[in-house]
């Protein structure tokens, strides 16, 4: 588990937060680890043309939903997201971090409008099953705006530890 540092660098005892967002690493590689199960199950069931599960081919389907939120929402908590920086690193530090609060700001935007269509989408898929397993596809939608909130979590702590290094307290 990674250990989070306090202002001097010094390496404390992880806060709820950091051990939220490991867990969800965790959960990610369970996930994962259930849909090659999953998968290698029906290739060998193919083989001896038998049927284990109907609609067994829908469970890593649905999971790398859910994989892709909880992945996303790790990495973003540490900070290994996607990020193209050329351009922004032509900039000087000051400017820089303006950059990234307005970015962040603009995602964080997305994300809850993603949240907003969702209160829609979710409730209307519930009333949907899966062919296969007949599974309600509200469970499996459900991982959007789940994903987006686990997601706009560390977007908003990075966001306000940004806003204190534009504009440092004075002592």
């Amino acid at each position: 588990m990674a250990q989070a540092q306090d202002e001097g660098g010094r390496e404390s005892a992880p806060g709820p937060l950091a051990r939220v967002y490991e867990g969800l690493g965790y959960l990610g590689g369970l996930v994962l680890a259930v849909m090659t199960i999953s998968v290698f199950v029906q290739v060998v069931a193919r083989y001896f043309g038998i049927t284990v599960v109907d609609g067994l081919e829908e469970i890593p389907r649905y999971l790398f939903i859910w994989l892709v939120v909880l992945g996303s929402a790790a990495a973003m908590y540490r900070k290994e997201h996607t990020l193209v920086d050329y351009f922004v690193k032509k900039f000087g530090p000051r400017t820089q971090v303006v950059i990234l609060i307005v970015t962040t700001l603009a995602s964080i935007a997305v994300f809850v409008w993603l949240i907003k269509l969702s209160i829609v989408l979710v409730p209307n898929a519930q009333l949907q099953t899966s062919a296969g397993l007949s599974l309600p596809l509200g469970y499996v939608f459900a991982a959007i705006p789940v994903g987006a909130v686990l997601i706009i979590v560390p977007m908003a702590v990075h966001l306000v530890r940004s806003v204190r290094e534009l504009w440092p307290k004075r002592s």
